[in-house]
This record gives structure tokens, C-alpha cells and sequence, in this order.
């Protein structure tokens, strides 16, 4: 990550990996990625937007038919979105943190790190180094939006975390 980002404006919002953003110097964290695969089909191929499948003899985690998600539509085809979960290498774009116990250590100095930044608040799953359902990652973004505007208001810096990371 171009840190310079906080040369160019008055206060960044951060949500990639946090340690991305310090260029991995004291390590890197662990991450699942996706891949996705898509088909077409005819007609209806599960009949809702999204099912989640967590047998261990189903290789794919979800699958996404967006035709649902626009119910006063119609279509005589469908496309769906085959989710596949692994783990995340240097090159791949990371979607969720595994957060294991034998990653506090490194995350802590990432933390450390984190809180001398100035103008810098880190958010987000990957910013803040947790897994957060959608709804908890909605709620705290505008959490967060809140809180900019009131120290904003007040003339206060932004803190480096709304929500405590190793917590």
C-alpha cells in the first residue's frame, strides 16, 4: 500500500489488510480467498438469491443467483456464482481473515503500528484484522461515519480503531 495516500487527503478510511498497508514488514497475516466460478442455465437454477453450503462434500461454499435479488424481473436464462473458499497467497486478493490464536502476536504489532499512524482510521474485516458478518460490517461503517463527524466537529483527531481489534 502507497501510504502517501494521507499526504493527499485530510483523513483516510482504510479497509484493505492492515498489514498490507505497512507492506508486511513484520509478517504477514493469514486469509481465505475465492474463487468463483460462473454458469448459465435455463429457467431457475435454485430459486433464491443465495444458499450457503457447508457440507464437506460440497466443494463450494455458495451459490449466488443474482436474478433474485430483482424479483420484478424476469428471465428465461439464469447465471449463478459458484463460491470456492482456500486459503490466500501473496498474489491473491484476500476476502476474509482466519484469525488464529498464533496470529495475536503479529497482529498485536500490527495494531501498534496502526495506532501511530496520523489521519488513518483502519475498518472493515481487513483493516481491523476480524470476521464480521455483512450486517455487523454495515453497522459498524456507519459507526464509524458517526464518529468521524463528531470528533470532526469537535476538532479531535480520528482515532487509529473505532472497534478494538484484539479484542
Amino acid at each position: 500500500m502507497d501510504r502517501r495516500l494521507t499526504d493527499d487527503f485530510d483523513h483516510v478510511f482504510y479497509s484493505g489488510p492492515i498489514d498490507e498497508w505497512f507492506r508486511h514488514e513484520e509478517g504477514r497475516l493469514g486469509y481465505r480467498t475465492l474463487d468463483f466460478v460462473t454458469e448459465r442455465h435455463q429457467g431457475d437454477y435454485q430459486g433464491n438469491a443465495v444458499i450457503n453450503y457447508c457440507n464437506l462434500d460440497v466443494p463450494w461454499t455458495r451459490i449466488a443467483e443474482h436474478k433474485h435479488f430483482t424479483p420484478w424481473e424476469t428471465h428465461e436464462r439464469t447465471v449463478i456464482f459458484k463460491e470456492f473458499s482456500r486459503a490466500c497467497g501473496p498474489c491473491d486478493t484476500p476476502y476474509y481473515p482466519v484469525r488464529l490464536l498464533a496470529d495475536d502476536p503479529l497482529l498485536a504489532r500490527y495494531v501498534g503500528l496502526a495506532r501511530g499512524e496520523a489521519n488513518v482510521t483502519f475498518v472493515g474485516r481487513l483493516g481491523t484484522y476480524r470476521y464480521l458478518d455483512m450486517h455487523m460490517a454495515i453497522g459498524e461503517a456507519l459507526d464509524v461515519a458517526d464518529r468521524f463527524l463528531e470528533v470532526h466537529r469537535r476538532g479531535m483527531p480520528m482515532p487509529a480503531f473505532v472497534v478494538d481489534p484484539l479484542r
